[in-house]
């Protein structure tokens, strides 16, 4: 008998004895995945316009929103051990959930690659210190190859990896916000009044909340597919209280995570007030020399190392193996995810890429409040889980396609797109609202659900029902080996 493509054994739930991340591990990630080129644009964007403290206020503000996005869909990889992808098959279908997912997965594997160029670039003024060596393309292929291999190697490689570089990313974080505000002092710049071009009255309102939403937006996407790095997060078994369920997640998602965004903020932010631009390699190069730029470029890279491993790779690998079905496991996912990102060239598109990517977060802030709605409004945490790998079962609907779904994701992500300043929110909103009104009163009046029809905890409920998933599969192996 053919195993089902749907039931791929890197994508079978994990059960509570295999999850391996503890709080202080997600947290180490954290410190690592907010370290990217991205996060300083915000912070040097923000000070053309803002006072620094404003532009920290605002990072603060929409960084504990985001985190509380993170840590609603982190419950649905906490409670029943599912990736995004698969949980994805319930407000898309079977079929239909290939469409979004892949449209994260080619985000990602982008993202990856530009995090691999910045991080290269770092690497190749590392090299070029210490033996004279400058080909940064070398450096990239390189730095690509150690990321994949690392991640390749699984979810434990990955916060082994965070666990030793998140210590050295803080401490050199310090150094080099040191070293920029010197640097700051010597051109007569007051890193806390100065500010490029000043704006009040409504245009100072209107760039806070710029701030605050490019915060947001930025981690759309990661909101989206947590689930897939959260189903590997030690939870107590039996558990009813979400908010002690869910102790590890809010650590990181609500503390570590507006803390460390903030801090690199406050580097991009520093950095573009010191030399005026925003790139901390660009700023540390004219800033430092010697043994001191050497270190603060070793930061780099391994920041850039730690957040593509866990943000990127693991979730682009993760969707490409739901596609490719059981013939095709984690690992290729991760060398496809690999590719992808290189065959974009970063190096060339760079200031291409940035907007397209935030465009993309728009989109994919749809697809968190169709998560949300489905996930809690609807179903109420319960999930059939089963039928999630059965061709034939409740989640097939129309040939594999769930209507309510894409109708929703339509809306919200076209009407986050006339909106970019505010696209999270507004695409959260409208994808949320219209799915569940489409869905509950529509689509599951014509394709009855069984968690719907029998609210029944002991039968649809995961971990705070002492339950661990079991799937039927000639390949099943466990989820620690397959990564």
């Amino acid at each position: 008998m053919k195993t089902s493509y749907l039931k791929s054994p890197d994508l079978l739930p994990v059960k509570e004895n295999e999850r391996k991340i503890t709080g202080l591990g997600y947290s180490f990630m954290w410190v690592g995945m907010v370290v990217v080129l991205a996060t300083f644009a915000i912070g040097g964007a923000g000070v053309m316009s803002l006072p620094l403290p404003l532009v920290l206020l605002a990072t603060v503000i929409g960084s504990l929103a985001i985190g509380l996005f993170i840590t609603l869909t982190g419950d649905i990889g906490i409670e029943h051990g599912l990736s995004f992808p698969v949980y994805m098959r319930a407000p898309f279908g079977t079929l239909g959930t290939h469409i979004p997912s892949l449209v994260r997965g080619v985000a990602a594997s982008m993202w990856f690659g530009i995090n691999t160029y910045f991080g290269a670039t770092a690497m190749n003024g590392i090299l070029n210190l210490l033996y004279g060596f400058d080909n940064w393309f070398v450096c990239f292929l390189i730095f690509a190859l150690l990321q994949l291999v690392n991640t390749a190697l699984g979810i434990k490689a990955v916060e082994r990896f965070a666990d030793l570089a998140a210590p050295i990313i803080i401490l050199i974080s310090v150094w080099m916000y040191s070293s920029l505000s010197d640097t700051a002092a010597v051109q007569g710049r007051d890193i806390w009044g100065w500010v490029e071009s000043p704006v009040t009255g409504g245009a100072a309102v209107t760039a806070f909340l710029v701030v605050i939403f490019s915060n947001m937006g930025f981690w759309a996407t990661l909101a989206a597919d947590i689930p897939s790095i959260s189903r590997f997060m030690k939870a107590p078994r039996n558990e009813k209280n979400w908010f002690k369920r869910n102790k590890n997640s809010l650590i990181g998602n609500l503390i570590t995570l507006p803390i460390t965004q903030t801090f690199m903020v406050l580097i991009g932010a520093v950095s573009y007030i010191a030399v005026l631009n925003y790139d901390p390699v660009i700023a540390l190069q004219e800033a430092a020399g010697g043994l001191v730029l050497g270190i603060l470029l070793l930061m780099i890279v391994l920041a850039q190392w730690s957040t593509n491993i866990a943000a990127n790779v693991v979730p682009a690998a993760t969707i490409f193996s739901n596609v490719g079905g059981p013939k095709f496991p984690f690992w290729a996912g991760v060398f496809t995810a690999g590719v992808v990102g290189t065959l974009v060239q970063p190096w060339n598109l760079f200031g291409v890429i940035i907007p397209v990517l935030l465009f993309i977060g728009g989109i994919l802030s749809a697809i968190v409040g169709i998560l949300v709605a489905d996930y809690y409004l609807i179903r109420k945490r319960r999930v059939n889980v089963p039928a999630l790998y059965e061709d034939h079962g409740q989640y097939k609907y129309m040939n594999g396609v769930n209507l309510a779904g894409f109708i929703a994701w339509i809306i919200g992500a076209v009407a986050s797109y006339f909106v970019p300043s505010f696209s999270f929110l507004v695409g959260f909103g409208a994808g949320a609202v219209f799915y569940y009104v489409l869905a509950k009163y529509w689509w599951f009046k014509k394709y009855e659900q069984a968690e719907l029809l029998d609210p029944d905890d002991d039968k649809y409920l995961g971990i705070s029902a002492g339950r661990d998933w079991e799937i039927d599969s000639e390949t099943e192996k466990s989820v620690e080996e397959a990564g």
